[in-house]
């Protein structure tokens, strides 16, 4: 029997630091800014206890060079394959998150009217809360209903750096442009 790897590698850009984790598939997990290794390891553990960890710069290096072009405002979505795990329904919320355009927001009763789930505003929440890759699956997009920015796994400052990063002009010289 094969043994399970989850890929892992330290992002550091400017003053962006978070660690990043693949499976064989694809982006897996991406970390919330300067937190420590235990994020990465406690997610794992939790969420794929029959896999080991094992860092390797070198697999996760399309996945860096790809952050660090969207940290200069060269991208503004990202090509590389994702691998998510979560229920249906969060799947699907995950899905939603990755149809809202850079530069915008949405909140969480427009998700749930996307899903054609206008009541299920608090699951949608929830899912959102679970989204293990952030920026990828763009869940800092998401705002209150009165403009007023919400819980990110993240932390505010980090959503709040996110959502201005995106607001400003983006360089056009070299802007890679991916439609979904």
């Amino acid at each position: 029997m094969d043994k399970k790897i989850i890929y892992w590698s330290l992002f550091v850009h400017g003053p962006w630091k978070m660690y990043l984790a693949a499976t064989a598939e694809g982006l897996c997990y991406v970390g919330s800014n300067y937190k420590e290794f235990e994020e990465l390891k406690n997610w794992v553990q939790k969420k794929f206890p029959q896999h080991q960890l094992e860092q390797d710069d070198n697999r996760l290096q399309i996945y860096a060079d790809q952050f660090a072009e969207y940290f200069q405002r060269m991208r503004m979505s990202f090509t590389f394959p994702i691998d998510f795990y979560g229920t249906p329904f969060q799947q699907s919320v995950w899905n939603a998150l990755n149809e809202i355009p850079y530069g915008c927001t949405h909140h969480y009763t427009e998700i749930a009217e996307i899903l054609q789930k206008p009541k299920s505003v608090r699951a949608v929440a929830s899912a959102i809360g679970a989204n293990p890759i952030l920026i990828t699956v763009p869940c800092h997009r998401v705002i209150g209903k009165n403009g007023k920015l919400t819980g990110f796994r993240g932390g505010l400052e980090m959503k709040e750096s996110l959502l201005e990063l995106e607001k400003e002009p983006a360089h056009t010289k070299g802007m890679t442009i991916h439609a979904k």
